[in-house]
């Protein structure tokens, strides 16, 4: 191989690749055109190729020093930045993409949270007037530890809390997922799950209010319940979207329609999981825990509740006046 031929002939690339490299590492990738983008793939591949050829024919331990650090930093620049552009995408999306989705369909979560409250209600009047309806809604376990022992069930959790905690959130996030999925049957599932689950916390606040345990109940539930049940209504929106589509296209084909709603449901449900993750934390660590006194728990569970409407209520030029 005649070196020096082969120097000239491929020195345009080295280049190149420079330039458009010196360029990315002042201003960015988003600094180039796609056409770039395209020759800046291109030509790693490319001077890679003539590293490795260079090593292989001896040109010389400079040249290839040159040639290990140009390709190092195309490297970085495509592979490391191409990382980096995803967690920056991330971060947009939790900083305030997750709340535009959630105000954009905020129609169909308030539905869910309706048929869970009025599920929930109906649930309440009936176990009250009713114990047989009671026995059919709650396990008789639970009502015979609240009705002759006096007590809750929560304090089981004591001393088991990683195990609970876990427990606790693969369950939550099974409800979701199964409260987005059942979009696919048009919503019907959907509608039944924020039912089912209204209908069990109403039978259930019935039982602890008939015996006096109301307080130490809620005070239970308001540190986690605060983002536990959001999520789930978030849930249940993000399925009645799909079912929307199904039933309702609208100005769209079914098809497109499918694609649009179901965007914004896995949207709901990125934003939702960590969501159910903290909030089953909470409930296995904090709020079974003797030692915090009830006050604080419901204290907590306002501040809780409060900061995460706070945060769904951010605009995005909230985001670019912080």
């Amino acid at each position: 191989m005649n070196i020096q031929r082969w120097i000239a002939r491929r020195e345009p690339n080295w280049k190149r690749l420079d330039a458009l490299l010196r360029q990315v590492e002042k201003k960015g990738i988003a600094s180039l055109q796609a056409s770039e983008i395209g020759d800046l793939a291109s030509l790693y591949r490319s001077v890679a190729a003539d590293l490795a050829r260079a090593k292989t024919n001896n040109v010389g331990n400079i040249l290839v020093q040159d040639l290990q650090k140009l390709t190092s930093r195309a490297y970085n620049q495509i592979y490391q930045g191409s990382r980096r552009q995803e967690w920056e995408a991330v971060r947009d999306f939790v900083r305030w993409g997750f709340p535009a989705v959630v105000q954009e369909t905020f129609g169909y979560t308030a539905v869910a949270t309706v048929i869970f409250f009025l599920a929930g209600l109906i649930a309440w009047w009936f176990a009250w007037q009713d114990p047989v309806f009671l026995s059919l809604v709650v396990p008789e376990k639970l009502i015979s530890q609240v009705r002759d022992r006096q007590e809750l069930w929560m304090g089981s959790i004591v001393g088991i809390e990683p195990l609970a905690s876990s427990s606790i959130m693969i369950n939550n996030i099974s409800v979701s997922f199964g409260a987005v999925g059942g979009g696919i049957t048009a919503g019907a599932y959907t509608i039944f799950l924020m039912a089912f689950n209204g209908l069990h916390i109403g039978a259930i606040a019935a039982l602890v209010a008939q015996h006096n345990l109301a307080y130490p109940f809620w005070a239970f539930v308001f540190p986690h319940g605060s983002l536990e049940l959001p999520a789930i209504f978030l849930a249940g929106g993000a399925g009645l979207l799909i079912g929307r589509a199904i039933l309702f296209p609208g100005k769209y084909r079914r098809a497109d329609a499918l694609k649009v709603y179901s965007l914004q449901a896995a949207q709901l449900l990125f934003g939702i999981v960590p969501m159910l993750i903290i909030a089953g934390t909470i409930e296995g660590f904090f709020s079974p825990s003797p030692v915090v006194p009830s006050a604080i728990k419901y204290v907590t569970g306002i501040v809780l509740f409060t900061l995460l409407v706070i945060y769904c209520s951010r605009k995005p030029f909230d985001n670019i006046q912080a």
